[in-house]
């Protein structure tokens, strides 16, 4: 789960509403540069951290009894497999994405976890494999997880409440073609990524949210009773 401090307590946003902020992003995408498999990408850009099933774990407080924020959280292979798992039931295409975003986020723990160089070099035999079968290149693959890392990028900086002030301006990621992607607020609230990668020129999206006013919990059984009662609040984006 995403964990905001906020002056009204912790605002909490799950990992399966990111995901589906991230598949709103990519809804708007240019017609013309979409992958041929645009519903399964979709599918995929919505589902990739699936794995996270907030209200069915049990890992989900800090030992000051305060909630986890994702970040905090390592390499952790049953999750992975479950994610693996689900994807594949779905397809191939969606599975070989799935694999392409576990390794991209969890290479940068091969020098200190002995675990994560063995699950990254059967997860690119087996991505070689699918290419193969879906008559895809790997140039081609990255380029269509070069969208689906840059979806994922834009949805948390919009849920750790990144987007700067005074019209200052932050880089989203360099993404799917390697050009410098920017954001920044305009003076009407509304959001402005330059350049302009979307279909349409202005469209709203949107994440459900909780904010949970105790700071501290007992545990694990608490937190989600908190959760659980807690006033779900919309949040919206316009960009244009």
């Amino acid at each position: 789960m995403i964990v905001n401090y906020t002056q009204q307590g912790w605002e909490i946003i799950t990992q399966r509403a990111h995901g589906l902020l991230a598949a709103q992003l990519a809804m708007h995408w240019q017609i013309k540069t979409r992958p041929q498999r645009w519903t399964e990408t979709l599918i995929a850009i919505a589902g990739h951290d699936d794995a996270q099933t907030e209200l069915e774990e049990n890992d989900l407080l800090t030992p000051q009894g305060g909630p986890v924020n994702f970040a905090m959280k390592l390499f952790e292979p049953e999750r992975c497999q479950r994610l693996l798992d689900f994807s594949l039931s779905r397809s191939r295409y969606t599975a070989l994405l799935a694999s392409m975003h576990m390794c991209f986020l969890y290479k940068k723990e091969i020098d200190t976890n002995p675990l994560v160089k063995h699950f990254l070099k059967n997860h690119h035999q087996q991505q070689t494999k699918w290419c193969k079968e879906l008559k895809i290149t790997k140039a081609e693959a990255d380029r269509i997880y070069g969208l689906m890392e840059w979806c994922d990028a834009f949805s948390l900086l919009l849920c750790q409440h990144e987007v700067q002030p005074e019209h200052r301006v932050i880089e989203i990621s360099r993404g799917f073609d390697d050009k410098q992607y920017t954001l920044n607020r305009s003076a009407d609230g509304s959001l402005h990524v330059s350049p302009w990668p979307f279909e349409d020129r202005s469209f709203e999206v949107h994440v459900e949210t909780r904010v949970i006013t105790q700071l501290q919990f007992k545990s694990v059984e608490e937190f989600k009773k908190a959760f659980l009662e807690a006033k779900v609040v919309e949040k919206k984006w316009v960009l244009s």
